[in-house]
């Protein structure tokens, strides 16, 4: 049997009990400009469509929010969903060559081929940092102008062209808060599909400097101690990880 990920804008098509669907068949009509590529991992394999407008046809199927199946799919259906999600949006936005302006061509199932110029491209995500800075008791919690919710996340920012990753940490606290950090170390990454990116998170300690908020990018930013949180990222989230994790040391 094969599974079906199928997606439109920041949605899945998933069952309504909230399941991967498959089958033989795809579970709804797809259209001929809907290009269907496959993946296989763990022995099973994957068809990853991409539609034009949100499926409301019902027949037992329904599309949901991709971040909201993090509590809805097991951890590799939701490491699929994600993978095939970025795999549907570099799809649909590397349709020409970046070199002569030809069609691309799949050419594998990560990977394509300009059909003049035969110039190949692999799928390379934004890779960006998030850092968890804490001073004493107290940790730096900050809101982004970008934000929906009412949350305080950590300072983040995307990779630079000629830096590596601890530069990157640095300049990106500076510019965004004005402090100088120091103690910089990794702590994990996350697969970050919305809509396409690689979150690599680090942990620093405050090394001098008063917060002086970067307002194009942070509208607050504030030291909080364990008691006194504000509300932060949900669970699917590397920042709520390393918040948890600083919370659990207290």
């Amino acid at each position: 049997m094969t599974h079906y990920l199928i997606y439109c804008k920041g949605d899945i098509l998933l069952t309504e009990e909230g399941n991967v669907p498959f089958g033989i068949e795809p579970p709804i009509r797809l259209q001929p400009w809907n290009h269907v590529t496959t993946i296989s991992s763990r022995g099973e394999e994957y068809e990853i469509a991409r539609i034009d407008s949100p499926y409301t046809g019902g027949n037992g199927y329904r599309m949901f929010g991709l971040r909201s199946t993090y509590n809805i799919l097991n951890s590799e259906d939701y490491a699929m969903a994600g993978k095939g999600a970025e795999l549907a949006y570099w799809d649909y936005n590397t349709r020409h060559c970046g070199v002569c302006g030809s069609p691309m061509k799949w050419n594998s199932p990560i990977s394509k081929r300009c059909v003049q110029c035969n110039k190949e491209i692999w799928p390379s995500p934004s890779t960006a940092i998030i850092v968890r800075i804490t001073r004493d008791d107290k940790i730096l919690l900050v809101r982004a102008n970008s934000f929906r919710g009412d949350f305080y996340g950590l300072v983040a920012g995307f990779v630079e062209t000629g830096e590596n990753l601890e530069q990157c940490v640095r300049r990106e606290v500076m510019e965004e808060t004005g402090l100088e950090i120091s103690n910089i170390q990794y702590f994990d990454s996350q697969a970050w599909p919305y809509p396409y990116g690689l979150m690599i998170g680090f942990t620093a300690e405050y090394a001098k400097g008063e917060i002086r908020l970067q307002k194009l990018e942070l509208c607050q930013g504030a030291w909080f101690t364990r008691d006194n949180l504000p509300n932060i990222p949900d669970k699917a989230s590397i920042a709520r990880r390393l918040i948890d994790d600083w919370i659990r040391k207290g």
